[in-house]
């Protein structure tokens, strides 16, 4: 963890991992739903997303918005800065791909875009934020919706029961589909995924609003790790641990979003124990 917030300070966060990309290599991360949305700053992570020679990658939305279509979505691209600095890929243009789920209640299958199996390597960039359904948006939100197809999110929300609609679903299935999904995606890849959350711009608000809530705590930091769940356990921490988190953590808690990590660790994605590490010394 470094509690700088710039390319320096993402630079060191993924120096320290110890990991290099095989192959051909995706950025994951939010491309972020217009006008005002909390993404990433492109300006922020061009380093490292050069550094690794990644594609940016990125899936569309199921809920309508500016991000439905691939036309409109690769649009949405290009206005956020993200194709000024390296190639980007709409992965579910031509459609989607079945993954296995191993070990899942919900979900015996999940449905990622076509593209997912075009790169041998993962880089996961996610903001750290609150989200109005899942309570909070982290690593694990960015690896299984994120990365699901139109059909996929649909699949992912309604715990394995809808490939049409996001809607209805159960609030705790959804919750334990979402390890499912992210799960399918870590065994797909064999290892080769890496993890980096940015705690910035805090809104109790996911980067899929366009119109967000405005952030009322600080900046905290950017958060590496090999491991999601112990990622995501530990920016949880954070938040719980400052003084103006209440609002992100009333969110957190009136989703019941610890759920995701408790489900996550079950079926072996990853462990709620860490070690923190600070960068700063």
């Amino acid at each position: 963890m470094t509690t700088d917030i710039s390319p320096e300070g993402l630079m060191a966060a993924y120096e320290a991992l110890g990991w290099e990309p095989e192959g051909k290599a995706a950025v994951k991360l939010s491309t972020g739903e217009p006008p005002a949305s909390n993404y990433l700053d492109p300006n922020l992570i061009k380093d490292v997303v050069q550094l690794v020679d990644g594609t940016i990658v990125e899936c569309n939305t199921a809920y309508g918005g500016s991000r439905a279509s691939t036309a409109a979505h690769y649009q949405v691209a290009e206005d956020h800065g993200f194709t000024a600095i390296a190639d980007v890929v709409i992965l579910d243009e031509n459609g989607f791909l079945s993954l296995p789920v191993e070990g899942g209640t919900h979900l015996t299958e999940n449905f990622v875009g076509e593209h997912f199996a075009d790169y041998d390597s993962y880089l996961v960039l996610s903001h750290f934020k609150g989200h109005a359904m899942a309570g909070f948006g982290g690593a694990i939100k960015n690896i299984s919706i994120g990365l699901g197809s139109s059909e996929g999110k649909c699949w992912i929300h309604s715990a394995g029961t809808s490939r049409t609609s996001p809607w209805g679903g159960e609030q705790d299935p959804f919750l334990e589909s979402m390890g499912e999904a992210g799960k399918s995606v870590v065994d797909a890849l064999d290892g080769q995924i890496v993890y980096i959350n940015v705690m910035n711009r805090l809104s109790v608000d996911c980067d899929c609003d366009g119109n967000p809530a405005e952030p009322d705590m600080h900046d905290i930091g950017i958060l590496a790790s090999t491991d999601p769940v112990a990622l995501d356990q530990a920016c949880i921490d954070l938040v719980y641990a400052a003084e103006d988190g209440q609002s992100l953590i009333n969110r957190i808690e009136s989703r019941n979003g610890l759920h995701t990590l408790e489900r996550a660790e079950e079926i072996g994605l990853g462990s709620r124990t860490y070690e923190l590490v600070s960068l700063d010394d």
